[in-house]
C-alpha cells in the first residue's frame, strides 16, 4: 500500500518545478522512445534515441519486477524514480502516471510513458509538446515521439516492434530503427540507449540488468548501439559459459564459448579464457589450438599465462605451463 510519505514526496517534487514560461525556454529533449513488457520472459525495457547528449541518463528508467518509464519532451527526470516507486507500491502504470500528472503544473509540456510488471501501459503527450508529437500504445508497449520530421513515427515504431522477433532488446532496437527510417528527430541524431531488466526482483540489482547500453555522443548512434548489442550478446554467452564451467557442465559451457567465438572471431578474450578454463580442468589438447591462435596474433598473452597459476586460474604445474607456451614457440 502506498504511503502518505510517498504521496507528499510526489506532490512536492513535481509542484516545485520552475514556472512554465521558464520551462519553455529550455531546450526540449526531442526524442523517440519505447517502453515494453515481454509477456514470455517478464522482462521490462525502454529504448530511446535523440538529438540530445546522453539521452539515456535522463529519459530511460526501469526496475526489475516493477516497471519501465520513458520521460521526455521538456523532460522532468523525477517521473522516472517516482513512477517506479509508485508502481513498486502496487499502483498500475495508469494509476502511477495519472498521480504524477495530477501533481505536475506543467504536464502540457511533458511526454511520458509507463509500463508495469503486469504489462499495463499508460502514456501522455502534452498539448504543448513540439510537433510532430504523439504516442501509440499496444499490448504491453508504448511508442512515443516529439519534434519528429513526420507524424507517422510512433505508428512505424509500433509496427516494427510487433513484427520483430527475438529477445526484447532486439525488438526494442527494431522500433528505434523504424523511427529513424521514418525520418526521426527533425534536427538529427546524437545519442541512444537500451535498458532491459529481468522480470523478477532477486535482491541483486547488478544481475537483474539484462542489457544496459548507452551511446552518449555519436554521429550514427543507432549503428553504434547495434554494435554494442552484438558485443553484449558475445559477453553474455561467455559469462554463461563460465557459470556452466563452475557447475562442471563442460560440454554445455563449450557450446556457449563457441557461440561467443563465432559472434566475435577477432576478440582474443573469447578464445583465451575458454582455453584457460579447458586447461584448468585437464582438457589441454582441446585448449592448445585456442592458445596457439591467440599467441599468433599477440604474443603478450603468453606472458599472461605465466602469471595465472599464482592467481589460482591455472594449476601450479610447470609441465602444463611449458606445454601451453610451446605452441607460441612454434610460430
Amino acid at each position: 500500500m502506498i504511503t502518505l510519505r510517498t504521496l507528499i514526496a510526489v506532490f512536492f517534487t513535481l509542484s516545485s518545478l520552475v514556472p512554465c514560461t521558464a520551462a519553455e525556454k529550455k531546450r526540449p529533449v526531442a526524442t523517440y522512445s519505447i517502453v515494453a513488457f515481454d509477456s514470455t520472459t517478464g522482462q521490462l525495457g525502454v529504448a530511446v534515441q535523440s538529438n540530445w547528449f546522453s539521452v539515456g541518463s535522463i529519459v530511460s528508467w526501469a526496475e526489475s519486477g516493477v516497471g519501465a518509464v520513458a520521460t521526455q519532451s521538456f523532460v522532468e527526470p523525477s517521473y522516472g524514480p517516482l513512477g517506479l516507486e509508485l508502481m513498486r507500491a502496487g499502483k498500475t502504470a495508469e494509476q502511477a502516471l495519472q498521480a504524477l500528472l495530477t501533481a505536475d503544473e506543467h504536464k502540457d509540456v511533458r511526454q511520458v510513458a509507463f509500463v508495469d510488471a503486469n504489462g499495463n501501459v499508460s502514456a501522455h503527450t502534452g498539448k504543448k509538446c513540439i510537433v510532430y508529437a504523439g504516442h501509440v500504445t499496444g499490448k504491453g508497449f508504448s511508442c512515443q515521439a516529439n519534434l519528429m520530421e513526420k507524424s507517422t513515427v510512433p505508428a512505424a515504431m509500433a509496427r516494427a516492434y510487433e513484427q520483430a522477433r527475438g529477445p526484447l532488446a532486439q525488438r526494442l532496437f527494431a522500433a528505434l530503427q523504424a523511427a529513424q527510417a521514418e525520418g526521426g528527430d527533425i534536427r538529427g541524431k546524437q545519442s541512444a540507449a537500451i535498458l532491459v531488466v529481468s522480470g523478477k526482483h532477486s535482491g541483486t540489482p547488478w544481475a537483474e540488468r539484462i542489457v544496459d547500453l548507452r551511446v552518449e555522443d555519436h554521429p550514427a548512434p543507432l549503428q553504434e548501439l547495434e554494435r554494442l548489442l552484438l558485443i553484449n550478446e558475445v559477453y553474455t554467452h561467455a559469462n554463461r559459459g563460465d557459470e556452466l564451467m563452475t557447475e562442471n557442465k563442460v560440454e554445455e559451457a563449450m557450446q556457449e564459448y563457441t557461440r561467443a567465438m563465432e559472434l566475435a572471431p577477432d576478440n582474443l578474450e573469447m578464445k583465451f579464457w575458454p582455453a584457460v578454463t579447458l586447461a584448468s580442468v585437464g582438457r589441454v589438447e582441446q585448449a592448445l589450438p585456442l592458445f596457439k591462435e591467440v599467441f599468433k596474433r599477440e604474443i603478450k598473452w603468453a606472458e599472461l599465462v605465466r602469471r595465472l597459476p599464482a592467481a589460482g586460474l591455472l594449476p601450479n604445474d610447470e609441465k602444463l605451463i611449458e606445454r601451453i607456451l610451446s605452441v607460441a614457440a612454434q610460430e
